[in-house]
């Protein structure tokens, strides 16, 4: 669905950020600015800034995350882009128009049918050849995995069989060519075998979204074959890192929490044994948009990995990726098993339930795990893991939050709580542990390194002029969108300068033409770097002038690297882009004169 530039600004201009973003996260007004905590990252201190006006972005200083309401709800809620439009249409009153007509529109929707219906014959050819004479090993596989026919019939599994091109041939048969089913994820093409199916000898598990459509597929291998597991890759309907096997049917889930866990089997399992608020990430490691995905259901995960050294490796990135997203975590302990599906065939429904309600807290994890790589019998080894105990402590910010984990840690482990108190304040008086640790990656965007100065100016002059217009025909007098340094910058320039020569400045409006989220960010921080230490009209003139001074010469700097030596005009646009510079030092530039 496509929607026209006029209609997604008037849906904008009708849902004023700060009202929408006030009903996801707690406001307070300080000055121009609306200043809460960030959803899209944990912190302490609000460094998450909401502009109403005539400005109408967010931004945070903390993580990078910034945009326009769009793409508030599209982070959010895991939206597109034009279901955030459709979503705002509908809380201001309005009539959506009709689908786009365009030739590229309609043959983008034709497209994601199409996927989305081969899909759906695939899943139903596989469903019967596992109940066919061929599918065989299939169901003594999942019948030895004490599956009823109830469970197999509830999550659709099926099986593809030993042969490299039935399922081609079978959907070749219903009308789709050979580009249509490559473009689904269902079959690959080489010269050798011309297009086969990439699923043969495999259990299937389709995988489907929240709204019960099957955009891709698991597979595991019959015997000893290579990859163990296969999936889907991505295609126009499949994300692995914003989809969890599962979620279309724990997110009925009337628990007030979920589980993750690692294989399909394993949630297939937990929902036999009742547990159906069990979903597993997509043959690739939990992600901050799977974390992001969960956010929109429970505020509460139990991770439940594998025992094994890679469960616990994927259990402590999982434990950073919940906090950085917001999500309480707990984990499951489920030693001597190695999986859920393993503990519940051997110890029963009750016993997992119980240990359910006895999860780990993830700070105790952690120093269970840390406790591990000790020997504890060794006197220097015993004191090594305290000082590793006393730099985690030193992570809590919160004066009462440390003091609550202190105590029960001493509890814990029989240390004197007031020896462990002067051993964190000797900790943190050598800043070690003071900032959180570093975990594994989790997707959350960071900061980038500080960058040249060129990009900074050209940042500090777009917010300037965003926040006061009327120095436009000032800097016009000296800068030009031509000045800035790369092509997205020029472009979101030439927008400003043209929006401001007209008399429709929108900086929320310039967002619409991105639908990037990466991108989204990146304009927003170009609308929100702020000035420091300016008080005095003489640090204003200064800033001023310096600020259009950077920018100029990033613009001369870039001409220099686009034009070649042996260029007519390369000594002469050289020469004189110096003298302009010269005489821009020596000018006299305010913005207030």
């Amino acid at each position: 669905m496509r929607y026209s530039d006029e209609f997604i600004e008037e849906v904008r201009s009708r849902n004023d950020i700060v009202d929408v973003i006030g009903q996801y996260v707690h406001l307070q007004k300080k000055g121009a600015y609306y200043f809460g905590l960030c959803p899209f990252h944990n912190e302490k201190s609000g460094s998450f800034s909401v502009s109403g006006g005539s400005k109408q972005m967010f931004y945070c200083f903390g993580c990078g995350a910034g945009g326009s309401v769009f793409t508030f709800l599209m982070k959010y809620d895991n939206l597109t882009f034009y279901e955030a439009v459709q979503q705002l249409a509908q809380r201001a009153g309005m009539t959506l128009p009709d689908e786009d007509n365009s030739d590229e529109a309609r043959k983008s929707r034709e497209k994601k049918q199409i996927l989305l219906d081969i899909n759906k014959e695939a899943a139903k050819y596989y469903y019967y050849q596992l109940r066919s004479p061929a599918g065989q090993k299939g169901m003594e596989y999942f019948r030895e995995r004490k599956l009823t026919d109830e469970t197999m019939k509830h999550f659709g599994l099926g099986f593809a069989s030993i042969t490299s091109n039935a399922l081609v041939g079978h959907l070749k048969s219903l009308g789709y060519t050979d580009s249509q089913i490559i473009d689904a994820g269902l079959a690959s093409f080489d010269d050798k075998h011309g297009t086969h199916d990439k699923f043969w000898n495999r259990v299937m598990f389709p995988i489907q979204d929240t709204a019960q459509k099957v955009i891709g597929f698991g597979g595991r291998v019959m015997g000893d074959g290579k990859p163990k597991y296969l999936n889907s890759p991505e295609t126009m309907i499949f994300d692995k890192s914003r989809n969890l096997f599962g979620l279309n049917y724990a997110k009925n889930s009337k628990a007030g929490y979920m589980i993750i866990c690692e294989g399909y089997m394993d949630v297939i399992a937990m929902h036999q044994a009742g547990f159906n608020m069990a979903v597993a990430s997509l043959g690739t490691a939990f992600t901050t948009g799977q974390a992001m995905l969960l956010k929109r259901y429970t505020s509460e995960v139990i991770l439940s990995y594998d025992s094994d050294e890679a469960g616990t490796k994927a259990a402590l990135r999982g434990i950073g990726i919940l906090k950085e997203v917001g999500i309480k975590g707990k984990v499951l302990d489920l030693r001597p098993h190695k999986d859920p599906d393993e503990f519940i065939k051997n110890e029963g429904k009750e016993a997992f339930e119980e240990r359910i309600r006895n999860a780990e807290n993830t700070f105790f994890f952690e120093i269970r795990i840390m406790e591990s790589r000790h020997n504890m019998a060794d006197p220097e080894d015993k004191t090594q893991f305290y000082r590793e105990i006393a730099a985690k402590l030193c992570e809590f910010e919160e004066a009462l939050e440390r003091e609550n984990y202190t105590s029960a840690v001493a509890a814990k482990y029989n240390i004197p709580v007031e020896d462990l108190r002067k051993l964190v304040a000797i900790t943190a008086a050598k800043g070690v542990g003071v900032t959180p640790a570093k975990r594994p990656e989790s997707g959350i965007q960071k900061k980038s390194e500080p960058e040249d100065g060129a990009k900074k100016n050209q940042r500090l002059l777009l917010t300037w002029l965003t926040d006061e217009p009327e120095i436009f025909f000032k800097v016009k007098k000296w800068v030009t969108p031509e000045d800035f340094s790369d092509d997205l910058y020029r472009k979101v320039a030439g927008e400003v300068f043209e929006g401001m020569d007209n008399g429709n400045f929108s900086p929320a409006a310039i967002l619409n033409h991105f639908s990037d989220e990466e991108q989204h960010a990146k304009v927003a921080e170009m609308f929100n770097t702020n000035l420091v230490d300016i008080e005095t009209k003489d640090q204003r003139r200064k800033a001023f002038r310096d600020i259009i001074l950077g920018v100029r010469q990033a613009g001369f700097e870039r001409v220099k690297r686009e034009l070649k030596p042996d260029d007519p005009e390369f000594l002469t646009k050289t020469i004189q882009g110096k003298k302009e510079l010269e005489k821009l030092a020596h000018a006299d530039i305010s913005p207030d004169d």
